[in-house]
């Protein structure tokens, strides 16, 4: 244990889009020797991975967005008590850097860590910086962002910012070893994020699929994530229109899907675009439209703002504009391999060593 590198402490919510680049950043740091240790609220599920075989401190700590007055007022409290809990925990571990990914559940030991001398940064995955971000960005040294262009960051933070990436799974790194696939005259669409029931996917796709010339519509294989109550009706409804189709609630191989896709029609959450990049798929974008700050919105022009991608937001869809758009895209084989090329440009595949080298330079600084 002597050996290690000084410790870094890492604190996230119980959200996958902050768990995962914690995860990654962990199990980075740990090749390098760090002693690592992470806090998480109280609330927080039992981790596996490298997260899990950390030594793990739950504390208070609760969301204020969205909620009542009542409930925003007990939540305020959780995390005054999650503060001086992590300043005890800090005086006690002594870390030589703290960093947070986001949630509310990370606002108690970096605001405790900046107010004790302690070197601290935020990672931001989405194009908009989040609200517990926000709140902590005036005290961190450094600002981690996944987009090159970040909303909300104030002019007096900019020169915090450091622009890293968002990392993403191993398996998904090895779809970007693999090459886009080639132009047949079969098409294979990968559709993620209707298991939710989202009425884009279950609904509005179907329709817009069947209304493609019959000569298209037997060239595509739609490999698609439906609730599960809407998998029978909609598998129907492809057979009939001739329509390959494999439809489950939930794909265990993704990886192998995106590799095999020439096109994905998904949300645009933060890990979904970072993997979209860096495997270099094209992509139809459905914000989810009820994100806080609409992050999801950011997130999706962002990616197709160099043309990897295409933007519709849900509250004007319908079934003939996304049927037009599918019609256009799937008979122009060259455009949908120059928005992969476009959209694998944007990818950062080294998105945690980069971030391992940020957090490994504050914990020197404060040696």
């Amino acid at each position: 244990m002597n050996n290690l590198k000084p410790l870094i402490l890492l604190t996230a919510g119980g959200t996958g889009g902050h768990v995962f680049p914690a995860e990654a950043l962990a199990t980075e740091l740990s090749k390098r020797g760090h002693k690592l240790a992470f806090v998480t609220d109280r609330r927080g599920a039992a981790y596996g991975g490298s997260l899990g075989a950390l030594d793990t401190y739950r504390i208070s700590g609760g969301g204020i967005a969205g909620k009542s007055p009542v409930k925003r007022l007990k939540s305020m409290g959780s995390l005054v008590a999650g503060y001086f809990q992590a300043r005890s925990l800090i005086r006690r571990l002594k870390p030589a850097a703290v960093i947070g990914f986001g949630g509310y559940a990370s606002v108690p030991a970096v605001l405790a860590a900046s107010h004790m001398g302690v070197p601290s940064a935020v990672h931001e995955q989405n194009a908009v910086l989040g609200r517990a971000n926000r709140l902590l960005a005036g005290g961190a040294a450094r600002i981690a962002t996944s987009f090159g262009e970040t909303g909300k960051v104030a002019a007096a933070w900019q020169q915090k910012v450091r622009h890293v990436g968002n990392p993403v799974r191993g398996p998904i790194l090895a779809v970007r070893e693999q090459a886009y696939p080639p132009a047949d005259g079969s098409v294979t669409i990968l559709v993620t994020g209707g298991s939710q029931g989202a009425k884009a996917f279950s609904d509005l796709l179907p329709q817009a699929l069947i209304r493609l010339p019959e000569e298209l519509q037997r060239r595509i294989t739609v490999h698609q994530q439906c609730k599960a109550e809407d998998i029978e009706r909609v598998t129907i409804l492809y057979k009939e229109h001739g329509i390959a189709a494999d439809l489950q609630s939930f794909f265990n191989d993704v990886p192998a899907r995106l590799a095999a896709a020439h096109l994905v029609i998904c949300r645009s959450g933060a890990s979904t675009v970072a993997e979209l990049a860096v495997a270099g798929r094209p992509a139809v974008l459905i914000p989810y439209p009820h994100a806080i700050d609409d992050h999801q919105t950011a997130n999706a022009r962002a990616f197709a703002r160099h043309g990897a991608g295409w933007v519709m937001p849900q509250d004007t869809l319908t079934s003939d504009s996304l049927a037009a758009k599918l019609g256009a895209l799937l008979t122009s084989p060259a455009d949908l391999a120059d928005a992969a090329g476009k959209a694998r440009a944007e990818g950062i595949p080294e998105a945690a060593e980069r971030l391992a080298d940020l957090m490994a330079d504050l914990a020197e600084s404060k040696s």
